[in-house]
């Protein structure tokens, strides 16, 4: 098998991989950037981003992903295809196989996989997607100010992100398949003292109506087996998010949720000379403006501890 020697690895390629990228070729680490299965992660299924400082007047996901692309490569960062399927981190340097047939070895590796939204698995969820289908309140909500929507889920994220589209909506239902919520009592209260959002007990999402763009909901009751069409603009899914740590798991500490542990305050893991940002590690925010901001973290933690080994 094909054996490569660099100095930095980045494996992803959201907002915190190419920004790592950014800050990792400014210091003269050479980085290579593998993109993985979704380059530019997240926001390439994200149709306009607002929330992001610097385009006041708001920019497309995918576009936005091309110019953190551009923006690396301006500074000498080697952005390739490819997937990594296998990693070592038993000695040093690091391994890292990619797409099965060839085998990097770096002094440091920068972990900026991502994470996945759960979905439903509904055709018109997918063909609607960006078109009034969204995994992020935070992040959409703003297009929905003065409409109905939905939302499914019954965690603490589906309660904070109902409350936030409610504060933003007219009228926000929430479809929960059980007649109780997982989400904290705390939280579950809030939704239920929140005028605005109604919430459908014992429900299930049948079908996302609508052709170009979301026009309403048919919620199913899982006792009666009743249906009912609800007319909404926007439909958003809080079923939770899978972290792509799967490879890492042997040698990395994950939390219960599969999330990369890192030390508080770095991107430092349990292993020296891997580091870990983004969507990844981040249960709490998951923000495009978060992410970035680890990935700098990232970078300047792997220039610091290839400094001190003398490797620089």
């Amino acid at each position: 098998m094909e054996i490569e020697k660099v100095k930095c690895l980045i494996i992803g390629s959201g907002p915190a991989g190419y920004t790592a990228a950014v800050y990792a070729s400014r210091a003269g680490l050479t980085p290579v950037l593998y993109q993985g299965l979704q380059p530019g992660g997240q926001l390439t299924i994200t149709n306009d981003v607002e929330n992001y400082p610097g385009y006041p007047q708001g920019i497309n996901g995918p576009q936005m992903m091309e110019d953190f692309k551009a923006q690396a490569e301006r500074f000498g960062t080697d952005v390739r295809y490819g997937i990594a399927t296998a990693v070592d981190f038993s000695s040093k340097p690091h391994k890292v196989t990619i797409d099965d047939q060839k085998v990097i070895e770096a002094q440091t590796v920068i972990i900026s996989t991502g994470a996945s939204a759960k979905w439903l698995g509904l055709e018109s969820e997918a063909r609607l997607n960006g078109s009034g289908v969204s995994a992020c309140a935070v992040c959409d909500g703003f297009f929905y100010r003065g409409q109905d929507v939905a939302i499914i889920g019954a965690g603490d994220t589906a309660a904070e992100e109902a409350t936030y589209l409610a504060n933003l909506c007219k009228k926000v239902y929430m479809i929960v398949r059980r007649e109780e919520m997982r989400a904290s009592t705390i939280m579950q209260e809030r939704v239920k003292n929140t005028p605005n959002i109604e919430i459908l007990w014992n429900s299930v999402t049948d079908e996302i109506l609508g052709e170009q763009t979301v026009e309403a909901v048919r919620v199913k009751n899982v006792v009666n087996g009743e249906t009912r069409e609800i007319p909404i603009a926007g439909f958003f899914v809080a079923i939770g998010h899978k972290p792509n740590s799967d490879i890492f798991a042997d040698y990395l500490n994950l939390d219960e949720n599969g999330y990369i542990r890192t030390i508080p305050g770095t991107s430092k893991t349990n292993i020296d000379g891997v580091f870990a940002c983004g969507d990844v590690q981040d249960f709490t925010y998951r923000q495009a403006v978060t992410a970035a901001g680890t990935g700098c973290m990232a970078a300047l933690d792997a220039e610091r501890y290839l400094a001190a080994q003398n490797l620089h």
